[in-house]
């Protein structure tokens, strides 16, 4: 019989995060709160950038981008927020995507696979991404719950079950 594998990855949907902002950028023009007080947001290449004239602004600027965010079924953990910086006469913020898994983070999670994962279970490090196998599906579901519960800072998605 063949092995059975999945891949864990760690991918943010871009139309899902372009979704997130609009409807950030729609509820902090309209919000009493946030009138005069010169809030955008927008994409600036791969980034999205926040701008306010004062640095609490920004930063409840930063909350309404991250509830939208969960709303739209992203996780926190999936984006890299800069801390509020001066920029002429304005406060800024970058909020990056994190794709793809990193060397050190990919190193990791396979060392929680190999030291308490089923002994059948292997995993392969394939550039950003991470394949695992084993002859036992049931292995691979309790490495999936395994990884899952595991407390690691980024997000990740487990595809490929086959």
């Amino acid at each position: 019989m063949a092995d059975s594998s999945f891949d864990v990855v760690s991918k943010v949907d871009k139309m899902e995060a372009d979704n997130a902002l609009n409807q950030a950028r729609k509820e902090v023009e309209q919000r009493y709160d946030f009138k005069n007080t010169g809030v955008s947001i927008e994409w600036s290449g791969e980034k999205m950038l926040l701008k306010a004239s004062s640095e609490d602004r920004v930063v409840a600027a930063l909350d309404v981008l991250q509830s939208k965010a969960i709303k739209r079924g992203i996780s926190l953990k999936s984006l890299d927020a800069s801390d509020p910086y001066p920029s002429g006469k304005e406060f800024r913020i970058e909020v990056a995507l994190k794709q793809g898994i990193d060397q050190e983070h990919a190193k990791k999670i396979s060392k929680i696979i190999r030291d308490e994962g089923p002994k059948s279970v292997k995993s392969q490090i394939q550039g950003d991404e991470l394949r695992v196998t084993s002859k036992s599906r049931d292995d691979l579901q309790a490495t999936i719950q395994l990884l899952k519960s595991s407390d690691l800072d980024i997000d990740l998605q487990f595809i490929n079950f086959r």
